[in-house]
């Protein structure tokens, strides 16, 4: 028996995982429910889980080398709109990522691998995390040591695709910057208030912040290269109370994304520079806090080459590729990308009809649980397969 076939008997038990995820919804890092399910599902399956950080992990196998197989496991602040029958019911949580669908996959793929252990030339760990649409999720659990004792020698990750694609496409990218950095500012400038009638006796932080939005732009428009790709959104500009006070201070909040990281480096140092110069020649002055963000995602191309010429083993009905796939989205996995060699692949999970009007991250998303049999068997075979090579080089 192949693992799609084996994958397909585990189907509804799959169903059953990512549901349940799905209905118990949570966000953020702690996320109490999650991990206590995740723990009971890894010890009904066979293996030792433990708590690591605001996350679980468990290994299975013996020796060198080590593989990483990643699963995010938290939904967004949000509501859902689906019509689904197991949708979240709190109004506040909605697995509108489908983190839900990975979570459930990782759950399978450590069973199937469970009842292969003894033909593993190597070590799976597993990491299930939290977190990673606050990019907080994979920070964590590597301060607790994920990629220690044992150490990976490499990590897989697969993150599924709503929309009209069809499932059995692969989608992956050997060649260069799969999805973008990301980093999340905020301004906050500080004027001198007064009242609307005696504007020179006061500092505007209104006017100091219109400046400062508009400089920011400049950044992208004059000083970043136009062969790399950056982004700066200002999404939150916030002042005053009322129409005729000048207040004290004006904040500002946004985001920058690159697919570079030295170009990444340059627009979180111009910021800094730019709003504080701005600021002191309007009279007032700022502070500029960047909390650490994520880096650009970039593959290892060898890495990302062997796990699709594995997949393209497993005899998964419509199985088709898609190279060179990009994304100005961001994704926490970067943090571990940056660290050992690392793949990331899409799995599509669409509908051909009006199931797949809605992308990610809106509130009437849904995704087909068809991929949930193709993601386990992908999952096993990459892990059992590329642990076999690494023992043969």
């Amino acid at each position: 028996m192949n693992e799609f076939e084996r994958a397909l008997e585990l189907r509804e038990d799959t169903v059953e995982n990512r549901r349940f995820f799905h209905k118990n919804a949570e966000c953020g890092v702690h996320m109490p429910k999650a991990v206590e399910f995740v723990t009971g599902k890894l010890r009904e399956y066979g293996l030792d889980p433990r708590p690591l950080g605001e996350g679980v992990t468990a290994t299975l196998g013996f020796g060198t080398p080590v593989l990483l197989l990643r699963a995010d496991m938290d939904a967004l602040p949000m509501p859902e709109e689906s019509g689904l029958e197991f949708a979240c019911p709190t109004g506040t949580e909605n697995h509108a990522c489908g983190h839900d669908c990975h979570a459930a996959m990782l759950l399978t793929a450590a069973r199937m691998l469970k009842e292969r252990e003894g033909e593993l030339h190597g070590t799976v760990r597993f990491m299930f995390q939290p977190g990673e649409e606050t990019f907080e999720g994979s920070r964590n659990m590597i301060e607790n040591g994920i990629l220690e004792n044992p150490a990976p020698d490499a990590a897989l990750a697969f993150h599924t695709g709503p929309g009209k694609l069809p499932v059995g496409l692969v989608m992956y990218n050997d060649q260069s910057t799969m999805m973008f950095s990301t980093d999340i500012f905020k301004i906050t400038i500080k004027g001198r208030g007064g009242h609307g009638a005696y504007p020179h006796t006061a500092v505007d932080p209104i006017n100091i912040g219109v400046h400062v939005h508009l400089g920011l732009q400049e950044l992208i428009a004059r000083e970043s290269d136009p062969q790399k790709s950056t982004l700066l959104t200002v999404g939150h500009f916030e002042s005053g109370a009322t129409a005729n006070i000048i207040p004290d201070t004006a904040v500002l909040e946004g985001t920058i994304r690159t697919n570079d990281r030295e170009a990444r480096d340059k627009l979180l140092r111009r910021i800094r520079e730019l709003t504080e110069g701005i600021a002191a020649a309007y009279g007032g002055s700022a502070v500029v806090e960047i909390p650490r963000g994520v880096p650009p995602l970039v593959c290892d191309g060898t890495l990302v080459r062997e796990m699709v010429g594995y997949i393209k083993e497993v005899p998964v009905p419509g199985l088709s590729f898609y190279q060179g796939i990009a994304s100005s989205a961001s994704e926490d996995f970067a943090l571990v990308a940056e660290r050992i060699p690392t793949a990331f692949i899409y799995l599509a999970s669409g509908f051909s009809d009006s199931r797949g009007d809605a992308p990610a991250h809106n509130p009437k998303v849904m995704f087909n649980e068809d991929v949930l049999p193709v993601g386990a068997a992908l999952i096993t075979h990459c892990a059992v397969r590329w642990l076999e090579s690494q023992g043969s080089k």
